[in-house]
């Protein structure tokens, strides 16, 4: 059940192989464990993604990427998984980090104004930065691990109680 969920969000891996912009990679996208859907490879490719998406840095995607290929979990799910942290949700989850990062290194809460500049940012990080990078840190391990061993559960729960069902429906038409 949980696969054809995930499944049904995914692209055909055919179409991502003809991209133009991944024929840089060669024949290493043509190896099927990055596109096999199982525990394994979603559980992994989940983690990917959520330890990436924490990461303050616009590249996200391609670190997912990345990570996938040599690990050989799925890759479409680990870039998807990355989008958790988007234009809506990353100023909550990165307020969220910060605020994490101050209780942890006990450093009071400084009030900023957010600029959409490069000056700004390289000053922020002379104030705001530690306690932000730390939180970002934490968070993305926290998560990572949460979401392996959460989806990991889940997906053998899945499995566990289809084979639960077919057994009843065996006992069923037997009787």
């Amino acid at each position: 059940m949980l696969k054809q969920i995930i499944k049904r969000f995914l692209p055909d891996h055919q179409t991502i192989k003809r991209q133009k912009a991944l024929k840089m990679f060669g024949t290493v996208l043509h190896d099927p464990n990055l596109w096999h859907l199982n525990r394994k490879s979603a559980s992994g490719a989940f983690g990917i993604g959520l330890f990436f998406a924490w990461w303050p840095v616009p590249f996200q995607m391609w670190l997912a990427a990345a990570f996938s290929i040599p690990l050989r979990v799925n890759l479409p799910l680990s870039v998807a998984t990355v989008w958790i942290t988007n234009p809506f949700t990353m100023p909550p989850m990165f307020y969220g980090a910060y605020l994490l990062g101050t209780t942890i290194l006990g450093a009071p809460e400084q009030h900023f104004k957010f600029e959409l500049s490069w000056g700004w940012v390289v000053q922020s990080m002379g104030t705001i930065g530690p306690a932000f990078l730390l939180g970002c840190a934490i968070c993305s391990v926290v998560f990572a691990l949460v979401g392996y061993f959460g989806l990991n559960a889940m997906w053998r729960y899945s499995v566990s109680e289809a084979w639960r069902k077919r057994q009843e429906r065996y006992k069923q038409q037997q009787s």
